[in-house]
């Protein structure tokens, strides 16, 4: 569902104003401790007068209805991902960022002296800072003109193609290269394809250098002409992948006391870091105006429980969409806090990134 900068609370469909009451404090309560939640504590804690007895009977008929569980063999409860997502959804309170926040998201994220790869890093540092948990930004596959390519040897067979765009974001791709490549033919590689660059795209320039090469108009050897066609070609015919900066990662490991959790976890990073995982996060982004939650497996990118992503589309002047940002934590994260925050940083970065 997507959720903007306000959200009056309402009674969720199926529940009464007793049941929502207790659903609403059991989450609450797991958000700040992530402990379960026993009746007693609950009598003192809800702002109606109800008996422990009373309460006993809710927390039943929500853990019947699948919105609340017991861990082991405790009396008290926890919320399932189901109740997690009626909270949400019904039950969530949140307000307008104050001016001296926005103010504060501003300056961190201003471009002086920086480039935009910098800044966007700085972007995703900051929710992560302001989240306890790992904040991320995706910007689209590149398609503006390129400032400079380099290719670096690495080892027999393999070379670095390092790509800086006019922006100033950089991207690396491994490639290989023939055995007994000489060096020099890697320089040569270089300084031809920045003396072809003038302003164009990845894309117009793989054209261009492919009509030069298949004419036969290159003063190059067979070998460096071999180094261009397959450094260009690192990035596939559709271009530059997006660029996905995660920062934070180790806070969603900081209560992960199980292995199985742990390799969950270690997992989640990997297929983030897949291009087609990047390509899912802006279609999700597009799909919605404002901040989206998915609690668990919902987004249908990860099956790792106990986990949430709060994401928002960054859309530039022209409302197109140029990016996303968001926040990977767990499901106890501070929803109604992370919210705003998420989303008046994606309309900054939209800014930026337009």
């Amino acid at each position: 569902m997507d959720h903007r900068t306000k959200n009056p609370p309402r009674l969720p469909p199926g529940l009464d104003i007793r049941s929502a009451a207790v659903l609403r404090e059991i989450v609450e309560q797991y958000v700040e401790t992530g402990e379960p939640v026993g009746s007693r504590t609950l009598s003192r804690l809800l702002p109606q007068k109800l008996s422990p007895a009373t309460i006993r009977n809710v927390m039943a008929d929500l853990t019947d209805a699948g919105l609340l569980f017991a861990p082991h063999t405790s009396a008290g409860r926890l919320p399932t991902d189901r109740g997690l997502r009626l909270f949400v959804d019904g039950l969530l309170q949140f307000g307008e960022l104050s001016e001296d926040e926005r103010t504060t998201i501003n300056i961190a994220l201003a471009q002086t002296g920086r480039s935009l790869q910098d800044t966007l890093a700085q972007a995703s540092t900051m929710l992560s800072g302001l989240s306890a948990a790992a904040g991320m930004v995706l910007a689209p596959k590149g398609d503006g003109p390129l400032k400079h390519i380099e290719f670096v040897p690495l080892s027999p067979g393999k070379a670095l193609v390092v790509l800086v765009s006019a922006d100033g974001q950089v991207e690396n791709r491994i490639m290989e290269t023939p055995l007994g490549l000489p060096p020099s033919s890697l320089q040569q590689a270089g300084n031809y394809l920045n003396a072809q660059l003038s302003g164009l795209s990845l894309a117009e320039l793989r054209r261009s250098v492919g009509t030069e090469i298949s004419a036969n108009r290159t003063a190059l050897d067979e070998l460096t002409n071999a180094v261009i066609e397959a450094g260009l070609a690192s990035w596939g015919h559709e271009g530059r992948a997006g660029s996905l900066i995660l920062r934070g990662q180790g806070r969603l490991l900081e209560d992960v006391d199980q292995l199985e959790k742990l390799g969950a976890i270690q997992a989640l990073f990997e297929r983030l870091e897949a291009e087609e995982t990047m390509l899912k996060l802006l279609e999700l982004a597009e799909t919605s105006d404002g901040v989206r939650i998915f609690i668990g497996a919902e987004s249908g990118l990860f099956g790792t429980a106990g986990v949430s992503m709060i994401v928002a589309p960054a859309r530039n002047a022209q409302d197109r969409i140029v990016g996303a940002i968001g926040v990977i934590g767990p499901t106890r994260i501070n929803y109604g806090r992370i919210i705003p925050v998420v989303d008046y940083t994606a309309r900054v970065i939209g800014r930026l990134l337009g």
